[in-house]
């Protein structure tokens, strides 16, 4: 349960970077609305993982949970707001991804 806890923490920590480039695109009211959603995302996020190194080794958990929030944080970007998807960006995002299943598999 607590591995799924901390993939939810990773996945809002996602949205709160979303969030952020969603802001720095618009202006005034609707800003706003995003910066908001940075702040419920944020939070949400750091209270997962807060509630999920209750159980696991917070060097694990913590590097799982930024690692899910840089390789999220890449793929919006890519998809979303239109960033390149470079051979070298592609490539050190998949070695990312492998350590953190390396990550995953090697802790108790």
């Amino acid at each position: 349960m607590n591995w799924i806890l901390l993939i939810i923490a990773g996945l809002f920590e996602v949205a709160f970077a979303a969030c952020l480039g969603k802001a720095k695109e618009t202006t005034a009211i609707t800003a706003t609305y995003w910066y908001v959603g940075f702040l419920t995302c944020l939070s949400i996020s750091m209270l997962l993982l807060v509630k999920a190194t209750q159980e696991l080794p917070i060097g694990t958990a913590y590097a799982v949970w930024t690692g899910i929030g840089a390789v999220g944080t890449v793929l919006v970007g890519i998809f979303v707001f239109k960033e390149p998807a470079t051979y070298w960006r592609l490539f050190f995002i998949t070695t990312l991804i492998a350590s953190i299943i390396g990550l995953k598999i090697v802790s108790h």
